[in-house]
């Protein structure tokens, strides 16, 4: 399966306990509707995606620990740090008119209101109250723009923008 089949939908961090379970962090607002996919896709950052099958997942405090198949200790999770998860767009809902998956931002370009350049979306942050879009300018400046309505205007996938109420000297 190569990486365009595949949506990014969180990234395993911190080992929890010493039974080989992880810490996960969700790319999104519904993670537990993950617990109904069995098999996951996994991958370190530019390697091939490669299936796993998940064990269990729980929500706990204000995270989500996982167990995955073929991760039995602390060590073994340890190594599973950083790597990501995904799944088959296929196997994933269609979304509504205005939700959209992370993965599909990444790389749009990001305008504002006064048709100036802010630069491209090279990541999102979940905050918890909101996620936080980061976008990259040809100065190489980052800039977090908080992905509201009152800040997003309109995500015009087909046109590779998003248009914001945003200043460029902000």
């Amino acid at each position: 399966m190569t990486g365009n089949d595949i949506v990014v939908l969180g990234r395993l961090a911190d080992p929890y306990g010493i039974q080989g379970r992880l810490w996960l962090y969700p790319f999104g607002d519904d993670p537990l509707a993950w617990a109904e996919m069995p098999v996951w896709w996994i991958s370190r950052e530019g390697e091939p995606w490669r299936e796993c099958r998940l064990k269990s997942l729980k929500a706990h405090g204000n995270g989500l620990v996982v167990l995955l198949d073929g991760v039995a200790d602390r060590s073994t999770a340890e190594s599973m740090k950083g790597v990501l998860v995904g799944a088959p767009r296929e196997a994933l809902p269609t979304t509504d008119k205005n939700e959209f998956y992370w993965t599909d931002l990444i790389g749009l370009e990001v305008v504002n209101s006064a048709d100036e350049r802010l630069g491209k979306v090279v990541g999102l942050i979940e905050t918890g109250a909101n996620a936080v879009l980061r976008v990259l300018g040809d100065d190489q400046v980052e800039r977090l723009l908080p992905f509201v309505s009152a800040v997003v205007l309109a995500v015009e996938k087909e046109a590779g923008q998003i248009r914001v109420e945003w200043g460029s000297d902000w």
